[in-house]
């Protein structure tokens, strides 16, 4: 079989692991690929030159040779200005890398959640509310993955989301339910208000959580052991 060649390839690392001594394993996402695993040979110490530029959050553009999980990294260089993260949004910005990881499927090029990862990233460098942005990135991701909500609603009625049935229409004061003008602003990715947003984020989070099927992100466990912390303090 013939070894596939890529040459400066936009794309993201979402997590990198030590290999050995002096090598990365990269998960990356990719602009025409997808989601892929790459070996970084000698991309650590003091002396490699990959060693600053192979981190999350910083567009690159990568090359690399062979198939499937035994891709070798070939060459990298950034695509443009690093983004400047506020460290505030960068627990924020870990939360998408592991949607990608635990919701996208290898190999699944995915041209359209890449460009909306991007823009995600972006909005979190200068909006000093991360809620909106996520909002709409979770939105896109379960569009791209087939799971988008039907969101088809009435704005004057209420509505019950199961994730087996999608939204059905309930009376105003049942419990869970929904307003339709919320749903609809979620439709439109109009978040501006306090309400719509805690309904997006209420019936974003039970089509995720069906979509993960049972497993726990990180970034949720250490978001939650900062909130006890500050409400302790």
């Amino acid at each position: 079989m013939q070894r596939e060649r890529i040459t400066l390839e936009p794309a993201f690392v979402l997590h990198h692991r030590e290999y050995r001594d002096t090598s990365r394993i990269l998960d990356v996402f990719s602009a025409r690929h997808g989601r892929l695993t790459l070996f970084a040979r000698g991309a650590r110490g003091p002396k490699s030159k990959l060693a600053s530029l192979l981190m999350p959050f910083r567009p690159l553009l990568v090359s690399w040779t062979g198939r499937g999980d035994a891709a070798q990294l070939t060459g990298a260089e950034g695509d443009g200005e690093p983004l400047s993260l506020p460290a505030r949004q960068v627990l924020s910005a870990f939360y998408l890398n592991e949607l990608i990881i635990h919701l996208t499927t290898r190999h699944d090029p995915q041209p359209q959640l890449f460009e909306d990862y991007g823009r995600t990233l972006r909005r979190l460098c200068v909006e000093a509310q991360p809620e909106p942005a996520l909002r709409v990135f979770e939105k896109r991701l379960l569009e791209s993955i087939g799971y988008g909500l039907e969101l088809d609603v009435v704005p004057e009625a209420s509505y019950q989301y199961r994730p087996s049935q999608g939204l059905s229409e309930v009376r105003e004061d049942a419990p869970g339910a929904y307003a339709g003008r919320c749903l609809l602003a979620l439709r439109e990715e109009s978040l501006d208000d306090v309400q719509t947003l805690d309904v997006a984020r209420r019936v974003l989070r039970q089509a995720l959580d069906h979509c993960l099927e049972g497993r726990e992100l990180r970034t949720r466990t250490v978001a939650r052991s900062m909130t006890r912390r500050g409400n302790a303090s």
